[in-house]
C-alpha cells in the first residue's frame, strides 16, 4: 500500500519531476522516467517517483498515484492517475490487459528469427536480499504464465535494436524472456547481459519504455510516447543501429 504521509521535496526535485511530464489532463499524468529512479519502494534511501508525486498535491492533500511500475534502471513512459475514479478505472484496465506497452532494447546480437513470440511460465526466486525471475515448467509451484513479443528493428555486427511488447506483467518479464532466447539485454547484469557494446561500457540496463496506449478514463484511447534518453541513443548509434524517427514503436 502506498504511504500517504506527505514528503518534503526540494525546489530542485519539484522542478525535475515537473520537467518529466509528457502528457497531462484532468485525469492522468504521464512521465518520461529517467533511468536510475525507483518507481516505488526499494532499499535505496532516496526519493522515488512515487514520493516525487507530492509535487502535484492539491490543496485538499490529494495527490496523483502511479498505476504501474518500471524497473529502476528502465527509462520511459509511466502513467499516474490524478483522481480516485481514474485510478480505479486504470487499475481495472490493467487487470483486463487493455494497456499496450512498447519498449526498445539493445541486445548484443540480432535474434534468430528476427521476430517472434515468447510464451513461457516464470517463477519468482529469492537469492539473499534479491528477487529474480526464472523460466519454469508449467507445473512448477508458483509458476505464472507470461508472454512477450519481440521484433528486430535494426541490426549490425555490433548487435541489434529490438521492439518488445509484454502481454502479461510479470516482474523482469522482458529481461528474462530475452535471456531465455539467448539475447539478454545489454547492461543487464542480473540476467547475463553484456557490460559492453561497440567497445563502450553499457551505462545501465538498455531498456526504454517507448510508448503506452491506454483506455482513457474520460473515453477513447490515448497513446503517449517518450524519446529514448541520450545514453540509449549514444550507445545505439555507436552500435551502428538506427532508431525509429519518433523514438517510439513503428
Amino acid at each position: 500500500m502506498t504511504d500517504r504521509t506527505p514528503v518534503s521535496l526540494s525546489p530542485e526535485e519539484i522542478a525535475a519531476v515537473k520537467s518529466w511530464v509528457i502528457h497531462e489532463d484532468a485525469s492522468v499524468l504521464v512521465f518520461s522516467k529517467p533511468a536510475g529512479l525507483s518507481s516505488q519502494g526499494g532499499r535505496i534511501q532516496a526519493h522515488t517517483l512515487d514520493d516525487l508525486l507530492w509535487a502535484f498535491a492539491r490543496s485538499n492533500g490529494k495527490r496523483p498515484d502511479l498505476v504501474h511500475r518500471l524497473d529502476r534502471d528502465t527509462s520511459g513512459v509511466i502513467l499516474a492517475a490524478k483522481t480516485k475514479p481514474a485510478a480505479g478505472f486504470l487499475g481495472k484496465a490493467i487487470q483486463a490487459h487493455k494497456l499496450t506497452k512498447t519498449y526498445l532494447a539493445l541486445v548484443s546480437a540480432a535474434p534468430e528469427p528476427a521476430s517472434g513470440d515468447i510464451n513461457v511460465p516464470l517463477v519468482r526466486q529469492e537469492i539473499g536480499r534479491e528477487s529474480y525471475m526464472r523460466v519454469a515448467a508449467f507445473d512448477t509451484k508458483g509458476a505464472q504464465g507470461s508472454r512477450s513479443r519481440y521484433r528486430t528493428l535494426s541490426a549490425s555486427e555490433e548487435g541489434a535494436l529490438v521492439e518488445l511488447q509484454p502481454f502479461t506483467g510479470r516482474m523482469h518479464q522482458l529481461r528474462v524472456h530475452m535471456a531465455h532466447i539467448g539475447r539478454p539485454l545489454v547492461g543487464d547484469v542480473r540476467y547475463g547481459g553484456a557490460l559492453t557494446a561497440a567497445g563502450r561500457g553499457a551505462p545501465r540496463l538498455m531498456l526504454h519504455a517507448a510508448s503506452l496506449t491506454f483506455p482513457h478514463p474520460e473515453g477513447g484511447e490515448r497513446t503517449v510516447a517518450a524519446q529514448p534518453p541520450e545514453d540509449f541513443c549514444t550507445l545505439a548509434t555507436a552500435m551502428g543501429l538506427t532508431l525509429p524517427p519518433t523514438g517510439a514503436a513503428v
